[in-house]
């Protein structure tokens, strides 16, 4: 890190803490009235319950885990066009923006475009992909409007949500349809936004039973290469679907939903665009059996087809059930139990020289979890303890256990878990073949390749030590085996190269997250990260990459964001971030700042100017090994919204 830098990040955090203890003070010499707390809402965030923890609503205040919670507040005042650039609002995440279309997307370290150690969900449905065990970014679109948070857990999930939830779980939750009544229509443009528009409708069919329908697309522009000149990988996005809630009964709750899309990501410059399109169907019912119980079912059906238009193509249909229930076991327990099915059908086109084997090939999952909530004390000291077993096609069962002890003061809760998590096989580790020539194998499937191992130690305090400011501290050791490693082939070329597990080592790090409301029109909520990673190669293997292609991550990173509600209906969002230094490729450390102002011109109508990284007029974010490095250029578009 450059001499200039530290100073300028020390200053900032130096900032971030002052101004904390500053409002806080405040807050004991100036007591502020009751319509002045009704405004602050710290009190409500700290209350927003969230499910991706246990599976079962929990006050965020009294979770036991390493969660932030990105607000429908949060998105909106950040001017992000996309849930990419949404979730650089979270300070437990790293994110980095490769090209036009194409993001490194990760928790805890292990960030690459092919990312595999982190689950990402979407109403409770998974979008993982079995071809490398990640995320394609290019098609996780939705109105963003309609999100109302996003719950980002770091840490190990694989308890609860199974395989490759090992560093991390991200859980995009929409709104209730009756949240979202009306119309809504935007339209923005701007230099890196040649346009991107959104029309929305809701309204009831009965009482009982509300839709909304909308459709949302986007161009988004080119980067620019490492001479400064158009990579031309601009690219668009297209998706629409509906929306049903249906109250059934008092005890009965039913929700359909419906999503298209098709784009045409470009990160290679290709003179063809890649043809990316799809469509899913979940449909959810939650039942309250008793005050003592309830269970969830879901149901979905997803398919994605991807054309990379040089002759391969994939073809994915996922159909999964995930049954969940929750019963209060007296005074003491809290059970919670479930089932999921999965199967997946993915055919392939392949290359002569470039090929999946087989192309057809029906991948299961089954799994049965169960976790107790053990209260020792009552609202104060529990135990939670519990398992998943897993069983895949590759590796058979696995199991995920998990123990934490929680305990709970009126304005804090400390923590403390060990949990495991296994990052199980993908298709590109035991099913890839890659020819240098029709006779000449370069890198071959291993059918021996095992699940990757993660057994984690967290350990995590949450305060709110004035009605205005909310703290969150999480610490980590983590311990990873059976990593991915390249081995070499027999002498005298030694190739093939096949994927082994000839790699193990440790992380640890601090995530420092808070929220400050310092009056009634300005608030701030910022993060600092510190990630520290040692791997090394195993005795038994000859890592032709040296233990250093699995990931790369900044060890430090900071963020602000900060909100502020003007006269005459001004608002002003300004995010500014530090990510420091990438190791290998490098990429230097770099500030930015995102600003956003908002007027509310007229009920209903708002007119936006957001400028994005606005510190440099083009910056590096993360060097992939292909495509060719390309660079994120300053940016303005504006923005007009109308509510009916």
């Amino acid at each position: 890190m450059r001499k200039e830098s530290k100073l300028l990040f020390s200053s900032f955090f130096l900032f971030f803490v002052s101004i904390t203890w500053s409002a806080k003070v405040l807050a004991q010499t100036a007591p502020l009235s009751a319509s002045e707390l009704k405004r602050l809402s710290i009190e409500e965030l700290m209350n927003i319950e969230v499910i991706s923890v246990s599976k079962k609503p929990e006050r965020l205040t009294q979770v036991a885990s390493a969660i932030q919670v990105i607000t429908q507040e949060d998105i909106s005042n950040s001017g992000a066009k996309t849930i990419a650039e949404a979730l650089r609002l979270a300070a437990n995440l790293q994110v980095a923006q490769v090209n036009s279309s194409q993001w490194a997307i990760s928790s805890r370290g292990f960030n690459n475009v092919l990312a595999n150690k982190l689950l990402v969900m979407i109403d409770g449905r998974s979008v993982y992909t079995p071809m490398y065990a990640g995320v394609f970014w290019d098609v996780q679109n939705y109105l963003l409007e309609d999100i109302e948070r996003i719950e980002v857990i770091s840490g190990p999930g694989g308890t609860l949500w199974g395989a490759n939830a090992v560093n991390g779980v991200i859980n995009i939750i929409t709104k209730n349809v009756k949240d979202t009544q009306g119309l809504l229509v935007e339209a923005a443009m701007g230099s890196s936004l040649p346009g991107s528009g959104s029309l929305r409708y809701g309204g009831k069919l009965a009482e009982n039973l509300s839709y909304r329908i909308y459709g949302t697309g986007y161009k988004m522009g080119h980067t620019i290469d490492s001479m400064g000149l158009d990579s031309n990988d601009q690219w668009a996005l297209l998706q629409g679907g509906i929306k049903l809630d249906w109250k059934a009964s008092d005890k009965d709750n039913l929700s359909f939903q419906q999503n298209t899309y098709s784009g045409d990501p470009n990160p290679d410059a290709s003179d063809e665009a890649i043809l990316a399109r799809g469509s899913n169907v979940a449909v959810e019912w939650n039942h309250s059996v008793s005050q003592k119980a309830d269970f969830q079912l879901l149901v979905y059906y997803d398919h994605t087809f991807r054309d990379f238009k040089n002759g391969f193509t994939k073809d994915l249909k996922t159909y999964n059930i995930d049954w969940n229930n929750r019963y209060q076991g007296g005074k003491r327990h809290a059970l919670s139990y479930g089932l999921e099915l999965r199967l997946q059908d993915y055919k392939v086109t392949n290359l002569e020289l470039f090929k999946f084997l087989p192309e057809d090939k029906w991948l299961n999952l089954f799994s049965v979890f169960l976790q107790d909530e053990i209260m020792l004390i009552p609202n104060q000291l529990s135990i939670t303890l519990g398992t998943k077993i897993e069983h895949n096609n590759y590796t058979g069962i696995e199991y995920q256990p998990n123990g934490r002890v929680t305990l709970t003061e009126e304005k804090q809760t400390v923590w403390a878990a060990v949990s495991r998590a296994v990052r199980t096989p993908a298709r590109i580790d035991r099913d890839f073949f890659l020819n240098l020539t029709p006779d000449l194998l370069l890198i071959s499937g291993n059918d021996a390749f095992i699940s990757e191992d993660l057994i984690a130690y967290e350990l995590g305090w949450r305060l709110q030590p004035q009605e205005s400011i909310s703290i969150s501290l999480a610490t980590f050791y983590n311990l990873y085996d059976n990593l991915r490693s390249a081995e070499p082939g027999p002498p005298p070329n030694f190739i093939p190269l096949t994927f082994g597990n000839g790699v193990h080592g440790k992380s640890y790090g601090i995530e420092l997250s808070a929220t400050q409301q310092l009056n009634s029109w300005w608030r701030l909520r910022g993060g600092y990260t510190f990630l520290k990673k040692e791997l090394e190669v195993k005795p038994t293997s000859q890592d032709q990459n040296g233990a250093t292609a699995e990931s790369n991550d900044p060890r430090n990173q900071f963020l602000i964001q900060s909100t502020m509600d003007l006269p005459g209906r001004i608002e002003v969002g300004t995010f500014l971030r530090y990510i420091d230094k990438l190791p290998e490729p490098y990429v230097p450390d770099y500030f930015e700042m995102d600003i956003k102002l908002g007027w509310e011109f007229t009920k209903g109508l708002e007119l936006s100017l957001v400028g994005q990284n606005l510190l440099n007029k083009h910056h590096y974010e993360f060097i992939p090994s292909s495509p060719f490095p390309r660079q994120i250029e300053r940016s303005i578009y504006g923005k007009i919204t109308w509510r009916y």
